[in-house]
């Protein structure tokens, strides 16, 4: 359920930064697979990772993460005793 709250929060901050997979990946400087395989959630992202898709997007990172932070709190408070 988290993997899936990082998934939708990875395609959600390209988009809102208007670039294609493509173009993310080459301000990267990464391949553009790398991208496809952490939206479709086939590969994790790493924290450093997060970052600078982050950055690249023009997206604060620490107020990001903290968004999926309390999301995942509430997914843990909704289904008790799961980690």
């Amino acid at each position: 359920m988290q993997s899936e709250r990082v998934r939708e929060a990875l395609v959600k901050l390209r988009q809102n930064a208007r670039l294609t997979q493509r173009q993310l990946a080459k301000k990267l400087r990464r391949e553009h697979s790398l991208i496809s395989r952490l939206e479709l959630g086939e590969r994790r992202v790493d924290v450093v990772e997060f970052f600078w898709i982050c950055q690249a997007c023009g997206a604060n990172p620490a107020r990001t993460a903290s968004t999926l932070m309390r999301q995942f709190a509430k997914i843990q408070s909704d289904s008790p005793g799961s980690l």
